[in-house]
């Protein structure tokens, strides 16, 4: 009998379309700007184990709403460390073992956007 093994499942929200206050500058940070938010993240259970129960799994629109409430209420100065926080906040809120965020931002003229990727995964133990 063949064994099947499973490389870690993933939930993806692509392109999120979010408003925040980040800039290096404070006039930057005045208005809200248009930012987009990518999200790979995998849940602490295996997705071929859910019972087709979204108890069992991350509740991917739970988690752009929270996106969006998280990024509304900060002012950051960095889209780098606004990546971090978030990253932080939503390891914690949800059932993931790994999330990989992409932030958006559309400043440079002469560039479609400039953007930050990073990682982060759960410590075991």
């Amino acid at each position: 009998m063949e064994r099947v093994t499973f490389s870690p499942d993933q939930v993806c929200v692509e392109q999120l379309e979010v408003s925040a206050r980040v800039g290096v500058t404070e006039s930057e940070r005045a208005q809200p700007q248009r930012l987009s938010i990518s999200l790979t993240t995998c849940p602490r259970r295996p997705l071929v184990d859910l019972g087709d129960d979204i108890r069992n799994t991350i509740d991917y629109s739970e988690v752009c709403a929270e996106t969006r409430e998280f990024v509304r209420n900060r002012t950051d100065k960095l889209i780098e460390t606004l990546a971090d926080h978030l990253a932080a906040h939503l390891l914690q809120r949800f059932a993931m073992q790994r999330i990989t965020i992409e932030i958006r931002k559309f400043v440079v003229p002469d560039a479609k956007f400039v953007a930050v990727t990073l990682t982060r995964v759960v410590a075991e133990g």
